[in-house]
């Protein structure tokens, strides 16, 4: 007996140790952000489990697949990007111009984006699921030439039935429809759900070609864009998908709060180039697109006044362009920088810059939800809530259901709104999104819904959160250990 229990100590030391090795070459052999690592790292250190919690959570894609990101496609829609940059830098410009004022950062997304700046756009923001999606409809419903939609999620329910039955009407009627969506993101939807679209000469794919949950079985590098072009001339970006929840359904999450555009002018090329690119980077060769000159029609031009770019980041390329973006619109704060967003997980240098916008005497203002959706990302939300209140940002939480908004506005002035949230996932592992703003007057309508929403959030003080339980605080920090990979 004694001799059997030697044999199965010395086993499970051997497994450990296996395993152990196994750890480092899995995390090493891969360049990571050094928080990642160590997360990583300690999640593999569990015999077994954590190499299927590596699976899920830490795979990355195929180089092959980020290369088809940054395909010849690119090429072709870039062709006007240097002479446009050429005419921005020697343009005059008023002293009050907001374009002179944020020149810097428009220069920075044309650096690290090739982000087009358009000052012809005319923008409506949408809070609620209703006036979004009757829009939308509307819309589509109205398209004489082409409807490109891209989003993370579109569920097989009530609006996503509705939204797909008249996508099938309009490629029946000769107008060419195209749908990209997650296939993670949109769980339970079978690629057969599409069938009849297809029948009636419309085309959908899921992102990256990652058509089985089962052999796609990795929850980082999807797909979290929401974009859609009407017949080249009317775009949406924001933060709702497509689902029964989104229009404030569901139970579990009571009325659904969240901010998305739609714009009509120059930014609409922006988001037509990129589902472009997304969409050929996702089909087999022979589905992909050639002739991109028809996607862009000139009357699309001269309809508004906001100026805008349209900045878009993924783990195809290391430069995390939508947060370079949120670091220097932080920095560049004189006066009040207000967010929202629906998880609060920021990296050290985002978190640098807040403490330092706060302690400098800028108003910092951050609004999370009252609920959690995914427990641990709520908890290290929370957790860095309570690190930023102790520095003087003020933390409100929405209290009228789930904030799911992606918002930021600085000194009244200049504003993003996008797919991106304030957290690792959207700066490093998922393909994003965001329209950053350059007008004072839409700035001020973003900023008067801010102040709405204030009213139905309780601010959340260093002492409420001294006051917290301590399980409920070593959640907490048990969650912001993983903050890294949630």
């Amino acid at each position: 007996m004694g001799l059997t229990w030697d044999l199965i100590r010395w086993a499970l030391l051997v497994i450990v140790i296996i395993n152990e090795v196994a750890a480092l070459v899995t995390v090493f052999r891969e360049k990571r952000d050094i928080a990642a690592t160590w997360a990583w790292l300690m999640v593999l250190m569990i015999p077994v489990i954590g190499f299927i919690i590596y699976a899920f959570l830490g795979r990355k894609l195929p180089q092959k697949c980020l290369e088809r990101i940054s395909s010849p496609t690119a090429q072709h829609l870039y062709d006007a990007f240097e002479e446009q940059r050429t005419a921005f830098v020697e343009m005059p410009r008023p002293e009050d111009s907001l374009v002179q004022t944020y020149r810097r950062t428009i220069m920075l997304f044309q650096s690290i984006d090739e982000s087009f700046l358009s000052e012809d756009n005319q923008v409506e923001i949408f809070t609620t699921g209703i006036t979004f999606f009757n829009r939308l409809l509307t819309d589509i419903e109205q398209a004489k030439q082409s409807i490109h939609i891209e989003f993370y999620t579109i569920y097989n329910d009530q609006i996503g039935n509705r939204l797909r039955t008249l996508l099938e009407q309009k490629a029946a009627a000769g107008v060419e429809v195209r749908v990209l969506y997650d296939s993670w993101g949109s769980m339970g939807v079978k690629k057969s759900f599409y069938d009849n679209l297809r029948k009636n000469g419309g085309f959908a794919s899921p992102f990256l070609m990652t058509h089985s949950n089962f052999l796609d079985f990795r929850l980082n590098y999807r797909d979290h864009r929401k974009i859609v072009v009407i017949d080249g001339q009317i775009g949406y970006v924001g933060g709702f998908n497509v689902g029964d929840q989104y229009l404030g359904r569901l139970k579990k999450f009571g009325p659904w709060r969240d901010t998305h555009l739609r714009i009509q002018g120059g930014g609409v090329y922006s988001l037509q180039q990129r589902f472009l690119r997304d969409w050929n980077a996702s089909v087999k060769p022979a589905e992909r697109l050639t002739h991109f000159k028809d996607y862009f029609p000139s009357a699309a031009l001269n309809k508004g006044q906001t100026a805008m770019q349209i900045v878009s980041s993924g783990p195809d390329t290391p430069l995390q362009a939508i947060k370079l973006g949120y670091l220097r619109l932080i920095n560049a704060a004189q006066d009040h920088i207000w967010i929202q967003t629906p998880y609060l997980i920021p990296d050290n240098s985002v978190i640098d810059a807040l403490r330092i916008a706060a302690h400098s005497g800028v108003d910092v203002r951050i609004m999370i939800p009252s609920m959690p959706d995914h427990a641990f990302v709520y908890r290290a939300t929370q957790y860095y809530a309570r690190a930023l209140a102790n520095e003087g940002v003020t933390i409100y939480s929405y209290q009228v259901g789930f904030l799911h908004a992606k918002t930021m506005t600085i000194d009244g002035k200049m504003a993003a709104v996008g797919s991106a949230n304030l957290d690792f996932r959207s700066f490093q592992l998922n393909f994003e999104i965001n329209a950053f703003l350059y007008d004072r007057q839409l700035v001020d309508e973003l900023e008067q819904i801010f102040i709405n929403d204030v009213r139905d959030s309780r601010v959340i003080t260093p002492e409420m959160f001294d006051a917290q339980p301590l399980g409920l605080r070593f959640k907490q920090t048990f969650s912001r250990l993983l903050s890294p990979i949630l």
